[in-house]
């Protein structure tokens, strides 16, 4: 065993900061090293969400941090304070190795829960502890989505039920969702909360009906005490989920308990959804999401930037946010475009800097280019994906091509380099984007229906720019 050295935590944190500044966040500080034994370095995370978000997205960087910072072939593990102390326990009351493994390695490895986590939570909706009601920047465009959500949070079931929340893509409505999800997990750790995205419960259902296993399904859903659907818009066209997903609502529904629903559209203008849908989600609290104004985004800048260790001077934000009028992500791939601009420069933070930055990057794509975000998006829409899929770990045929062709026209009309595109789609590597865009243009060379395809999403891309 092996205990600490003073400013152990502080180095390991420092070399994160200098050499994957993407992932840090200013709750880093707050991770407790316990101790290195078997080597093994145990991180205690006293909060179930960051606990849970570290495990699952940053284990591989705190390892090369740890193996850096002290020099030895290290391994690191997250685990909550009652697993650390179970650790102990279990150490001191068997010395020896072999006796103890079995129990030492539970106890390491942590609780896939995050300790006192509900195993509830569905796994393909890992909750970001970025998104809270105090990292929420408010303006005029989201108060009142904002102010429902806090009502929801404080009283499920009572407040407002449904509670639907509408807008377009990147203005705020999934860190509203991950806010309500947190504050009610916090008040009530053993809740039956079910959080999922409309495309996941479609899949489980379908899963379902082939294997004969309808009742597990219902019993999943229809006995949570809180069911949030992200994407909820997606059971357009879709009659036998709508039919199964209009019973789960009213089992719900009838028993008072909590459901809350995000979409693209409001409940009317979504395209061949029943009516019996349209009418109930539109009978509790509908709140829309509207692009941020100029104050907004500006506080919405400095805010990312506090969560993330960025120091920038105040004329950077003002700049940053009368450049980019979009929708919050692509403030925040501005404020990454900075960031990087300047570590790749060796320069603090300037205006100067952000003006080259920004203005360089505009020009470089050369009037009105599409922007990757743009690209994204006509990419999703046209494929009917999930931008968390696109962005994720899986290797499916009907997510893997999608991301292909976001990566081969991100290349093609952007300035971006290779590190930049893989970055963007889930850390993935210069090799992996050099992959994608050689494989779209051969199979589009010789697939004519692959070629349209992407013909027709350049097309699209065009007249937006256009607008």
């Amino acid at each position: 065993m092996q205990r600490i050295e003073p400013g152990f935590r502080e180095s390991l944190i420092d070399y994160l900061r200098k050499n994957h500044a993407d992932i840090c966040r200013h709750w880093f500080d707050d991770i407790e090293p316990s101790e290195i034994r078997d080597g093994v370095l145990r991180l205690v995370v006293r909060e179930p969400v960051q606990l849970r978000y570290l495990q699952r997205c940053c284990g591989t960087h705190f390892t090369e941090a740890a193996q850096n910072v002290t020099g030895r072939l290290l391994v690191v593990r997250f685990v909550s304070p009652d697993d650390d102390a179970k650790f102990d326990a279990a150490s001191n009351g068997r010395p020896d190795a072999r006796g103890g493994s079995d129990t030492r390695a539970a106890a390491v490895a942590g609780t896939d829960d995050g300790g006192e986590r509900p195993a509830w939570l569905d796994e393909q909706m890992l909750l970001s502890p970025d998104y809270t009601f105090e990292s929420f920047v408010v303006g005029p465009g989201n108060r009142l989505a904002h102010a429902a959500a806090q009502a929801v949070a404080a009283k499920p079931g009572r407040a407002y039920n449904p509670y639907f929340i509408h807008g377009g893509v990147g203005l705020g409505k999934t860190h509203l969702l991950h806010a309500v999800c947190q504050s009610l997990l916090r008040a009530q750790p053993n809740l039956r909360l079910c959080y999922i995205s409309c495309n996941a419960f479609m899949d489980l259902f379908h899963e379902a009906v082939r294997a004969g296993r309808m009742n597990d399904f219902r019993n999943r859903f229809r006995t949570a005490d809180v069911l949030v659907i992200d994407d909820i818009h997606f059971l357009s066209k879709h009659d036998q989920t709508q039919e199964e997903f209009f019973h789960t609502f009213n089992a719900l529904y009838q028993l008072g308990k909590q459901i809350i629903l995000s979409s693209d559209a409001a409940p009317t203008e979504i395209p061949d959804l029943e009516e019996r849908l349209t009418s109930r989600f539109a009978a509790g609290m509908v709140a829309r999401i509207e692009r941020p104004c100029f104050e907004t985004r500006v506080s919405i800048i400095k805010s990312k930037a506090a969560m993330h260790g960025i120091s920038l001077p105040d004329d950077v934000p003002a700049y940053i946010a009368a450049k980019v009028d979009t929708n919050i992500r692509e403030l925040e791939g501005a404020l990454t475009r900075v960031r990087g601009f300047a570590m790749a420069a060796g320069q603090p933070i300037t205006l100067e800097l952000a003006k080259q930055a920004i203005d360089g990057e505009s020009a470089s794509r050369g009037g009105n280019a599409p922007s990757l975000q743009s690209i994204i998006e006509s990419v999703t829409r046209f494929y009917d994906v999930k931008l968390t899929d696109l962005l994720s770990k899986r290797r499916h045929k009907s997510i893997a091509m999608p991301r292909q062709v976001c990566m081969y026209l991100a290349r093609k009309h952007t300035r971006f380099s290779l590190e930049e595109i893989g970055g963007y789609f889930g850390g993935r590597d210069h090799t992996t984007v050099m992959h994608a865009v050689r494989t779209i243009e051969e199979k589009a060379g010789l697939d004519g229906k692959l070629q349209a395809e992407v013909g027709r999403i350049e097309q699209d891309l065009l007249q937006r720019s256009e607008r």
